[in-house]
């Protein structure tokens, strides 16, 4: 086990993909926003430069050329950068990759990675904020992971380039320089569609993604300090989900908050507590709350903008709510 930041962590993921696969190649701009720090961008330039390209920064277009990579053979990570402009390549990445599949009954697999940062990071703005990961979710045939710690970052990011199915993968901008534990042997390698329960407990549960888990971590201590002890749950991945650790943990607490940094009204956080309400409310001792965005813009002004943003402190008032 090993101390690093989030983004140390993505890049010695991505590292590890490249050297054990030679079909493995990275294309995009600022890949994942690894380039602006020399001490995680050096190496993977030095050692894998044959196998990086970086195309004007014209997301359709190099989406595409991504995809027909794929469909020929190649693994691709394609860094599309701020996750809102992933929309500009909107055609190839729902239109194109997830449809290979099922349009050819099986023939062709499209096994390429579309990598995005998103989120609330800080006076971001209309086109910087977006999480696109609800829209994506509605689209069937891609996979989806939101990793919300270092070592989940760098087993996911392996576990995407194995697939062969097109995947979806958002990073948090204010995740990357989140410190944490990192096992770096074979046996740290996660699947994609396993939950992990990052804290037990049993009063409340508290499923949480991307940049949420850490703040529900930090929601758990708070109400542990009040005599509530939550149990928090990371997804990891939205396509494949798995249910049944979300069921379980529900069925042992018998209370739901559900925090996700979208829009509450069709977000994700909307559909795991669909999910519950239709799959396991035996279990529930009371309603389910969300945690999320309102149904607005994100604001450039950063007072409004902390107005809207989901925190530690809503995750301890919605589990306060359910509680009484």
């Amino acid at each position: 086990m090993r101390q690093m930041t989030y983004s140390e962590a993505m890049a010695i993921g991505i590292q590890e993909a490249l050297a054990q696969d030679e079909s493995v190649v990275l294309m995009g701009a600022g890949f994942g926003g690894l380039r602006g720090d020399p001490a995680v961008w050096g190496p993977l330039r030095e050692r894998f430069g044959d196998r990086i390209t970086s195309p004007p920064i014209a997301e359709l277009g190099y989406c595409g050329i991504a995809v027909g990579a794929a469909l020929t053979g190649l693994r691709p990570i394609v860094a599309i950068g701020t996750g809102a402009f992933s929309f500009e390549a909107f055609p190839q990445i729902a239109n194109e990759a997830p449809q290979a599949y099922y349009g050819t009954r099986g023939q062709v697999t499209c096994p390429v990675v579309f990598h995005m940062r998103a989120g609330i990071r800080g006076a971001g703005g209309l086109q910087h904020s977006i999480a696109p990961q609800a829209m994506y979710w509605n689209t069937p045939g891609l996979e989806i992971c939101v990793p919300g710690s270092p070592a989940d970052v760098r087993s996911l990011i392996k576990a995407a380039v194995r697939s062969d199915n097109p995947t979806i993968f958002i990073d948090h901008e204010r995740l990357h320089p989140l410190v944490g534990e990192v096992d770096e042997s074979a046996g740290g390698d996660i699947p994609l569609g396993v939950a992990d329960v990052k804290r037990e407990g049993s009063d409340v549960t508290i499923v949480a993604t991307s940049i949420m888990v850490p703040r529900a971590l930090e929601a758990a201590e708070t109400l542990a300090g009040q005599g509530i002890d939550a149990e928090v749950v990371d997804p990891r991945t939205l396509v494949p989900l798995d249910k049944d650790a979300i069921l379980r943990s529900v069925a042992r607490t018998g209370r739901v908050v559900v925090a996700d940094e979208t829009q509450k009204s069709c977000g994700v956080a909307s559909e795991i507590a669909a999910t519950i309400a239709e799959e396991g409310f035996e279990s529930l001792r009371a309603p389910i709350k969300r945690v999320a965005i309102p149904d607005v813009p994100i604001p450039y002004h950063q007072a409004e903008e902390d107005y809207i943003t989901p925190t530690a402190r809503h995750i301890v008032e919605a589990a306060q709510a359910v509680c009484r």
